[in-house]
């Protein structure tokens, strides 16, 4: 099947006397997660990960990923002619390189142009340029190659409410206006689909887990247009935006509404976010190069945000308490697999309050899954979990009033001494970031050291970051923040006060098991004027059976104790007496 999509791909390369194309992950939006329309990459290579892209040639074709997606990779590249380039530095993925050694001067590479941002074509063109290659960008050639391409999600769009957001769509909008002030532009084109979801206090589910809607939005100095599907909308948003000085537009009509836009007019854009074609339809005019506002302002979240956040940690924590007393109670009893398990913990949040759906499909590993760090179970095909070895549990919920993500290890037996050893490591590691005092302008690359600390001085390490943004009712990875030892731009910035960021060391024994544990931190004044921490809002007990006490240390023991204080003191008022002696128990001081 993937062999005779590569082929017509490879036809359609002779049509257009072109020698190589580039297949990128995401859609015109840049998105993490794509609708299934755009999943292009996905359906020419058959790998499911979110982070990737595909190179073909006349003789050979590459995928290139990061370690998160290694062990994944090469199950599903299995058969498919595709070779696993694994790349180390996301900041250097490679594939230029490599397509400059395949191709010959002359020779022409093919981009998306809707699905190739600016700043990589020009990175592209520039690395080709050496050995001239030419660089051309074309109309999506699968429109024709993929035959039962799906279609576009026609979910309608709903309001998300000020009590949950704090802010009017009209107050956020004044904000984006005063930033493009201070930038002296006339115009803002905002592509990303969580930031138009936070900046309109709209909300669908155009993508899976994620409660964004496909659409463009331009803000002008006294009206913004949004381009979406028109179906999408009911009367009351249509005179609700429309009271704001919000016009919409068909979607499609996106490019042709840039090209009107004056020439005298100046934009302020993303080429790191903007496609290729709708750059060329604002070429016209006096191009700023920066970031999105919105960005910033989203990630750090406001107060009603943040007490938001805090409830939701409650609710989600309740879940999980009676997700994994079930399964203590019925494991050995009933044939419990990984994906039986990822259902139940769903089922379980799904009876919690504002519950809208999960915020990724849950990563539930048993033994040697565990290792695989995005594995995701299937229904035919995952492991039965038994009472032995241990058990990795990386899920998140989306609720009105916020995102959550959590990862807990447990042992579902004795474990081994080493299963030991290294749970403590990535614990202390966990643990000596979230009690983290840092001054202001410390950078997530920074901070990031801290978690890793107890894990080197074993000779030992983790190949992902440490820790992401987290989106409020929005995208689970959420920027500009990452706490991680890539010299990347994201890690290269300051964490600031309100920023949510996940805290997610862990260590993986190929072939054997995996260990990750996973909280949410906000990052709040310290009491030091100068100074931040961070305050950590995930609400489930941590297994106290893999813990070597001494090796954590009294500091970071103490730390725990309070921890679970705060854990049983929260979830217990809401639990029956059957609940509440499991969470005790959990809870009990080491």
């Amino acid at each position: 099947m993937i062999s005779g999509r590569i082929s017509a791909l490879r036809s359609y390369l002779t049509e257009q006397g072109a020698h190589a194309i580039i297949i990128p992950a995401n859609d015109p939006h840049q998105s993490e997660y794509p609708p299934e329309y755009w999943k292009i990459r996905e359906w020419i290579s058959g790998f499911t990960g979110s982070a990737g892209l595909v190179v073909v040639t006349h003789t050979d074709a590459g995928l290139w990923t990061d370690s998160r997606y290694f062990i994944a990779a090469e199950q599903e590249l299995q058969g498919t002619g595709i070779r696993l380039h694994k790349v180390i530095d996301r900041s250097a993925p490679g594939y230029t390189e490599w397509i400059s050694e395949q191709l010959e001067p002359g020779h022409n590479l093919l981009v998306i142009a809707e699905l190739t941002d600016t700043k990589s074509m020009e990175k592209i063109s520039t690395k080709l340029q050496e050995k001239d290659i030419n660089v051309k960008a074309v109309e999506d050639p699968f429109k024709v190659l993929w035959k039962d391409r799906p279609a576009l999600p026609d979910d309608p769009i709903y309001d998300h409410d000020i009590a949950f957001t704090g802010m009017s769509r009209s107050e956020k909008i004044n904000l984006l206006r005063e930033k493009m002030s201070q930038k002296k532009a006339g115009h803002l084109l905002i592509t990303a689909l969580d930031d138009i979801a936070w900046t309109l206090n709209l909300r669908s589910s155009d993508v899976e887990c994620n409660p964004v809607f496909i659409s463009f939005l331009l803000v002008s100095k006294d009206r913004s247009t949004l381009f979406v599907k028109e179906s999408k909308l009911n009367d009351g948003i249509y005179k609700a935006l429309e009271a704001d000085n919000i016009d919409v537009h068909n979607y499609n009509t996106i490019q042709t509404a840039l090209e009107k836009l004056p020439s005298k007019d100046s934009i302020m854009l993303d080429k790191g976010q903007i496609s290729v074609d709708l750059f060329h339809s604002v070429a016209h005019m006096d191009i700023i190069n920066a970031e999105s506002p919105a960005l910033l302002l989203k990630a750090c979240k406001n107060e009603t945000e943040i007490q938001c956040f805090e409830a939701c940690m409650v609710r989600d924590g309740l879940a999980l308490v009676h997700a994994f007393y079930w399964l203590e109670q019925n494991l050995g009893i009933q044939d419990i697999s990984e994906y039986d398990f990822a259902m139940k913990i769903a089922e379980c949040r799904a009876g919690q309050k504002h519950y809208r759906g999960e915020s990724f499909p849950a990563i539930v590993g048993y033994a040697s899954n565990g290792a695989i760090m995005h594995y995701r179970p299937q229904e035919n095909t995952s492991k039965l979990i038994k009472r032995e070895n241990i058990l990795l549990v990386d899920s998140g919920g989306q609720y009105l009033d916020g995102t959550t993500d959590i990862t807990r290890t447990i042992a579902l037996a004795e474990p081994t001494k080493a299963q030991i050893k290294n749970y403590t490591l990535v614990l202390k590691g966990n643990i000596a970031l979230a009690m983290a005092r840092f001054p202001e302008g410390t950078s997530g690359c920074q901070l990031d050291t801290l978690a890793r600390q107890p894990l080197w001085s074993h000779t030992l390490n983790f190949s992902h970051g440490t820790g992401h943004g987290i989106g409020f009712f929005n995208s689970v990875h959420e920027g500009p923040q990452s706490i991680s030892s890539s010299p990347s731009s994201r890690a290269s910035r300051p964490i600031l006060e309100g920023m949510i960021s996940s805290n997610e060391p862990g260590y993986y024994q190929e072939g054997a098991y995996g260990i990750r544990i996973e909280n949410l931190i906000t990052c709040v004044k310290s009491s030091t004027e100068g100074f931040l921490e961070f305050k950590t809002i995930t609400l489930m007990p941590i297994d106290k059976r893999l813990i070597d006490k001494n090796l954590l240390g009294e500091e970071a023991v103490n730390w725990l104790n309070t921890y679970h204080k705060k854990v049983f003191e929260s979830l217990s008022p809401h639990l029956d007496n059957e609940h509440k002696k499991w969470l005790a128990d959990k809870c009990k001081e080491i």
